[in-house]
């Protein structure tokens, strides 16, 4: 978990030394974090959770189509017993930027991909004492949603709202992440 901080931290310094370089070219990087709210028979086990975002997008000048790849981090405290669960996730997805006046600062968009999503769980129960998985398990997934972004010249403000379904033995596990952030660069 460090290392993959650290590396995160490392791309995203060198990325914000080059941001008018990458402005130019169409390249977004958002940083983010918000709630997590677990789905399904998942929401039976966990309870709200957390996240956050690093991801790097390009949007070629003109077209209202673009591609992301994101690495996110999501975790979610057990009901009942002290501990969690942890999301480890890397997607690529598309995204669609409607169309809105040169003028607007406001610019809405739909997102949806796949990808991999490793998760192990952690903690302890009064009834069998610790615990913890003996490994990660990973498994693909996909997801989709919408945000808004609020740009402000090469800088700016971004509200999503995804689903992700990560596909396991059994009932899929289902959850909702709202994200608030800042993306750096575009157009």
């Amino acid at each position: 978990m460090r290392l993959f901080m650290k590396g995160a931290g490392v791309i995203a310094l060198a990325l914000l030394a080059n941001v008018s370089a990458a402005a130019a070219q169409g390249v977004e990087l958002s940083l983010g974090g918000g709630l997590s709210s677990p789905l399904g028979t998942f929401n039976d086990a966990t309870k709200l959770g957390w996240n956050g975002l690093a991801a790097i997008s390009v949007q070629p000048a003109g077209s209202p189509v673009g591609i992301q790849v994101d690495g996110e981090y999501q975790q979610f405290p057990f009901d009942g017993f002290s501990g969690h669960e942890r999301f480890l996730i890397g997607t690529g997805n598309l995204v669609y930027k409607f169309n809105t006046s040169e003028n607007s600062a406001v610019r809405p968009y739909l997102i949806g991909g796949g990808g991999v999503y490793n998760f192990k769980g952690t903690g302890s129960s009064t009834v069998s004492g610790n615990f913890s998985t003996s490994g990660s398990t990973t498994k693909f997934g996909i997801n989709g949603g919408a945000g808004i972004d609020f740009k402000a010249g090469s800088a700016g403000l971004f509200v999503e709202g995804r689903f992700h379904d990560v596909f396991t033995s059994g009932k899929d596990e289902t959850f909702f992440p709202i994200t608030v952030g800042l993306r750096f660069g575009g157009h």
